[in-house]
């Protein structure tokens, strides 16, 4: 059993945890995930590894509570206990001196990039990050992004605050004005596409961090199979991270759809038993 030791709600229906898993808070690293199961009859969901912290054995994690078992987990206060939660699992970001590195977050996509962004100034490099949601009230992670970067860049769909636009609207921009040695970009699978884009044609190194569907984390069960370069890859093992001039980004967003049906089917049972 793992217990939550803090709990907020950092926009509507957006939660950060810190769970108490001492063993995991050991050896977690940048980009690397865990995969829970919130009871004994509950599925088993993949969530980044926000933050670490081995002084007080705990990791934080951030979700979106749109499904059956994330809607669960928001309904969890501190005090309660996760039932399982294995960890830390698939390979760390690759940390080192790049130079000038422009980190792209969409929506909840910011949770998992600060660490990266962070260490990634630690090691030397000169960040650049552009932190996009569809309106004001869905940014989230502002001024912790802020801290581990030397630029930030927001926008936001409607307006609301910042650019006016998409991140890509941004990061064309930045690449004009800067010699930008990498990108990392993580987000919505149709975001981190559209910044592969963007990014290919000026052959800007660019990494993205993929969230398929997972079931076991260890490369057993196949769901979260992805196609990287014309290779079938597993995300729980061989990533989460992939270069994203080489995934196949059609196929990946068909694959994300195969469960529609049965996701809102698990949410009106849901909502029965609450009602």
């Amino acid at each position: 059993m793992f217990e939550i030791l803090k709990k907020e709600e950092l926009a509507p229906e957006i939660y950060l945890i810190e769970v108490k898993a001492e063993e995991v808070a050991k050896k977690a690293l940048p980009g690397q995930f865990v995969i829970i199961r919130v009871d004994e009859v509950g599925e088993r969901i993949p969530l980044t590894i926000v933050d670490f912290k081995s002084q007080n054995k705990s990791i934080t994690l951030v979700f979106q509570a749109v499904g059956k078992t994330t809607k669960k987990l928001a309904s969890l206060k501190v005090g309660d206990k996760i039932v399982d939660l294995v960890g830390p699992l698939g390979k760390p970001t690759e940390i080192k001196k790049y130079g000038k590195v422009i980190c792209v977050a969409g929506g909840i996509g910011a949770a998992p990039i600060f660490p990266i962004a962070r260490e990634l100034k630690r090691a030397k490099n000169y960040v650049i990050t552009i932190l996009g949601a569809r309106s004001k009230e869905l940014l989230i992670l502002e001024g912790n992004l802020l801290a581990v970067s030397h630029e930030l860049h927001i926008t936001t769909d409607d307006g609301s605050k910042g650019r006016h636009g998409l991140v890509t609207d941004a990061l064309k921009e930045l690449i004009k004005e800067n010699k930008v040695d990498l990108v990392i970009a993580i987000g919505p699978a149709i975001m981190m596409k559209f910044v592969s884009e963007v990014t290919k044609p000026e052959k800007i190194k660019t990494i993205v961090s993929l969230n398929p569907i997972m079931v076991d984390g260890t490369g057993m069960c196949g769901a979260c199979r992805v196609e990287v370069g014309e290779k079938t890859k597993f995300c729980c093992v061989d990533g989460p991270d992939f270069d994203g001039h080489l995934v196949d980004w059609n196929l990946l967003l068909s694959r994300q759809k195969v469960y529609l049906e049965e996701e809102k089917i698990a949410l009106e049972s849901l909502s029965e038993k609450a009602s």
